[in-house]
């Protein structure tokens, strides 16, 4: 704890048993009040009792990641190397082969804590933020601010961020999974005492931080924050978890023991054939070791995690945040994305522009979309004095069925709540009327919030003594409420076919289209406001509200058609107002790719809902539910699917789906911890974003793999044909052991930071289900091994023949091989685009570190104890022109592989750059 408790602050904490108390004396006993602590009583509490939030994990320490490094099955085989190097007092290769396990750790540890720290500080710029009220008004806060006395309101999707009394509350339901491992959602309500001793999962007016609003409102005091909730009692059960590893790495590393052991058989013949030929056991012994963990990409796992690092990092400065590294991988597959409307194709400022009152034309409402400046004009220009009534009448329905809060303050006006609830308070502030001033005059009875599934939401008021209800929502679900219209004479029959014709003229329009309608009912004392009490409205008006497409939404869907990515909108909106969007974004051409909600609630069976999702771009009136079926439609269509969503209702579809979108701005807890990727900018164009950089990881990746399987395989061949041929072994072991440092060590890392080729949204996506080894990687390390192998080998025995000494002869070998792999790594950066149209800056540190392990290596030439024990000598600069003549043949032979691909027509990253 931090300073002195402040009077405020001074109270029994966590209050004792809060169940069994009444909400008066809760807050009596928090000091607090319905209006919540002031500013100043709030600062010092947080002062007093700390931030809340848990203890969190820590992550390994750098010595932990250290030792990591050497809790891997080749690095057991190196370290029995070592020992028996020491066993037969080969003092120099026990030195060098301790140098190569040290300074490999060192590497490994230094990519490891690197990527893990930038994988914990891109998780830190998610927040989770909550409503609270301060000095009687809303605002909103960073969840850790939270202190005892706080008065907090919640709603569907969000998670509970403190153990909370209930003061009152609306259909809420929560799940408590997480605390009682009951799966089906808690209904919970604020009235009766609770016996002290009731079990958690009973304590109905509490609800428990941790857990998420599964449906409706509610507000509550904050009774206990931090380590004092009950999730803080269970903090070290439920937080520390294992660490599940990507199924990319795990696939990795079994790849990696499947080569050791082919490895190790091939060691083991050529073992064999040396024990033939009378070499003396203990090389014989060490040979085999330094061939299997030379040939073995042992720095594939690091080399991984490092790939998928940048990557994140990339995609965090794309407005996309990695929760999973999954999704990195996954990216790179996907072929269809279905996509949120509000908020993501457009830039979620949903603005009244038009105003249609039955039987009449069209009213434009002028101004802003974020502030009441403007005005609200007929056709004929200002309204008439009964046109004035008819309008303050609608804009009452508007303000009084809305949860949404619109306020000037500090100089500024603040806004929050629904983007629908938002535009109607702005567009009735700019005729005169405010939300704070009618509910004055028509005190609230009751209310029913909206919900998806619902469409619509009510208001019950006292209006001159009598009871009046105000409704807005689809106008599909309250024309059915309602039995007369609004006129400026007063209310006449209802004239349904109208009222359909104005309100599709609107949405071919491009608007969204809103009902209002009022009423008088009789409510018992008894009786719970519902929807079966609004039967007899009279509908006043409709309100088409706009919200334009992002600029960059029609180029967005665009580069994913030439992607080979189908995209989809998925929207509550009308048919008709849907099918307009879609067209203006290029999406659709026919009303024919348009399917409704309805349609696929009639669909007979699976096969049925997989015939129409089969041609269909845009899916209006979807419900939340919809979106799940949508998705399991799509993947039996063979199709892998993100898709994107905010709400807790969305929760299931992004599960489903192989990737799941979170909208970091407007998306609810429940969604965001349920998704792969949350966008902290809720736009389209980061997900294409992020499917281009999931592209470039996943290239990234066979890069890798391709340079490290493919030198590996080279030298199985050299020392293949060397032995067949009955010659001397041309590599040492610790040779073949720098030979691995210079190329694993440097190179394959710094391939990993290979920025895209500019083409990744201009080729198809990969089969699902493709290997990583599919044909072309199989044609490219089979092609440049044997080329690699071959003539190391014929360099050998022609330096043997011509007469040069057996350590002059693998002095020479040793440095071909050293060349071609130099240049073998710019074969790598592409597997179609020729390396002479590759501008080696894009990738300084791939040239450098090329360079680097060159020179590394001429240096150990010249450096007497590691020429000692390397048995190597400097070479003549012509000598090594020579053998730099003899390693670009690995770069010829690529080049003609590439032409060859080219030619056929094939597609892959860089192919089109040509």
């Amino acid at each position: 704890m931090n300073g002195k408790p402040s009077p405020a602050a001074a109270t029994a904490y966590p209050l004792p048993a809060p169940h069994a108390r009444p909400a008066g004396e809760i807050l009596a006993g928090l000091r607090s009040s319905p209006n919540g602590l002031s500013h100043a009583d709030a600062t010092a509490r947080l002062q007093h009792y700390g931030p809340n939030a848990l203890p969190a994990a820590e992550p390994p320490g750098i010595a932990r990641v250290f030792l990591h490094q050497f809790a891997s099955p080749l690095i057991y085989v190196l370290v029995a190397a070592a020992l028996v190097s020491l066993l037969i007092r080969e003092w120099s290769d026990a030195g060098f082969i301790c140098a190569v396990l040290l300074l490999n750790a060192i590497i490994g540890t230094a990519q490891e804590y690197s990527a893990q720290r930038a994988a914990t500080a891109l998780q830190q710029l998610v927040t989770t933020c909550s409503r609270v009220l301060r000095d009687g008004d809303t605002h909103e806060r960073n969840a850790e601010e939270l202190v005892p006395g706080d008065i907090v309101l919640l709603e569907s999707g969000e998670r509970v961020p403190a153990d909370m009394r209930l003061l009152a509350s609306h259909d809420l339901e929560v799940d408590e999974s997480l605390l009682t491992g009951e799966s089906v959602a808690v209904f919970k309500r604020v009235d009766g005492l609770l016996p002290v001793d009731s079990p958690l999962g009973d304590r109905v007016n509490m609800v428990f931080a941790g857990t998420l609003v599964s449906r409706g409102r509610a507000h509550g005091v904050v009774t206990s924050t931090a380590l004092s909730t009950e999730l803080g009692s269970i903090a070290s059960e439920v937080l520390v978890k294992p660490h599940t590893k990507a199924p990319l790495l795990v696939r990795m590393e079994r790849f990696t023991r499947r080569v050791a052991i082919l490895v190790g058989v091939a060691a083991l013949l050529m073992a064999t054939v040396a024990l033939g030929r009378g070499m003396p056991l203990d090389e014989i012994f060490l040979l085999a070791v330094a061939l299997a963990v030379s040939a073995i990409p042992e720095g594939l796992p690091v080399a991984l995690t490092v790939a998928l690092a940048i990557s994140m990092r990339r995609m965090a400065r794309r407005h996309v945040i990695v929760r999973r590294l999954l999704a990195v991988e996954a990216l790179g597959s996907c072929t269809f994305i279905a996509t949120d409307k509000t908020g993501t194709l457009t830039v979620n400022q949903l603005t009244a522009r038009r105003i249609v009152f039955p039987g009449h034309e069209p009213w434009e409402v002028t101004g802003s979309s974020q502030e009441p400046s403007g005005s609200i004009l007929t056709p004929r220009g200002t309204p008439l004095p009964d046109e004035e009534a008819l309008l303050g009448w609608l804009c009452q329905a508007a303000v009084l069925a809305n949860e949404g809060i619109l306020a000037h303050r500090d100089h500024g006006w603040t806004r929050h709540g629904d983007a629908v609830d938002v535009a109607l308070l702005v567009m009735a502030h700019k005729a005169g009327v405010t939300k704070v001033e009618t509910v004055n005059a028509m005190p609230e009875i009751a209310t029913i919030p909206f919900e998806s599934e619902r469409l619509f939401s009510a208001s019950l008021n006292k209006k001159d003594g009598e009871q009046q209800a105000f409704a807005k929502g689809a106008l599909e679900r309250l024309l059915p409420m309602c039995s007369t219209m609004a006129t400026p004479g007063g209310p006449v029959a209802l004239d349904r076919s109208m009222i359909e014709r104005q309100a599709q003229e609107l949405a071919l329009q491009g608007y969204r289209v809103l009902a209002l309608a009022a009423g008088g009912i009789e409510l018992g004392p008894q009786e719970v406001f519902s929807e079966e009490h609004l039967g007899q409205l009279t509908l006043i008006g409709l309100v088409g509200l706009m919200d334009p497409l992002r600029p960059e939404s029609k180029a967005a869907v665009a580069g994913c058609r030439a992607a080979g990515i189908r995209v989809a909108m998925l929207t509550g909106d009308h048919p008709a107002t849907a099918f307009a969007i879609a067209s203006e974004l290029e999406l659709v051409t026919s009303s024919a790719e348009v399917v409704t909600g309805p349609e696929l609630r009639q669909a007979a069976d699976a096969d049925a809902m997989d015939r129409l999702t089969e041609g269909a771009l845009v899916f209006a009136r979807v419900e939340p539910r919809q979106k799940l079926e949508i998705v399991q439609s799509l993947q039996r269509n063979g199709h892998f699917v993100a898709v994107s969503g905010d709400g807790a209702n969305d929760a299931p579809a992004l599960r489903a789906a192989q990737v799941g979108v979170a909208m970091g701005q407007s998306g609810t807890d429940v969604a965001r911890e349920t998704s792969d990727l949350i966008l902290t900018d809720d736009n389209f164009a980061s997900i294409v974003a992020g499917v281009e950089e999931g592209r470039i990881a996943y290239a990234n990746v066979r890069k890798v793999i391709f340079l490290l399987v493919s030198t590996g395989a080279a030298e199985l061949v050299l020392f293949t044909l060397a032995l067949l041929a009955g010659l001397p072994l041309p590599l040492l072991a610790v040779q073949l052991l720098w030979l691995n440092l210079v190329t694993n060590g440097i190179q394959d890392v710094a391939l990993a930071f290979e920025p895209g080729e500019g083409d990744e949204l201009r080729c198809p996506p990969r089969p699902p289900r493709e290997s990583i080894f599919n044909r072309l990687m199989i044609e490219r390390v089979v092609l440049s091994a044997l080329v690699i192998g071959s003539v190391a080998f014929v360099l050998f025995q022609w330096l043997l023949e011509r007469g040069f000494s057996l350590d002059e002869a693998r002095n020479g070998t040793l440095m071909l091989m050293v060349l071609f792999e130099n240049i073998h790594v710019f074969n790598s950066r592409s597997e179609s685009l020729s390396t002479f149209r590759h501008n080696p800056m894009r990738n300084p540190l791939l040239l450098f570190g090329t360079l680097a392990a060159q020179l590394i290596h001429i240096g150990a030439m010249y450096t007497p104890w590691i020429s000692t024990v390397l048995d190597i000598q400097p070479i003549t600069p012509q000598h090594w022109m020579e053998l730099l003549g003899l390693a670009l043949t690995v770069l010829v032979a690529m080049e003609l592989h590439k032409a060859i691909r080219r030619l056929a027509g094939k597609c892959s990253p860089g192919s089109l750059a040509d």
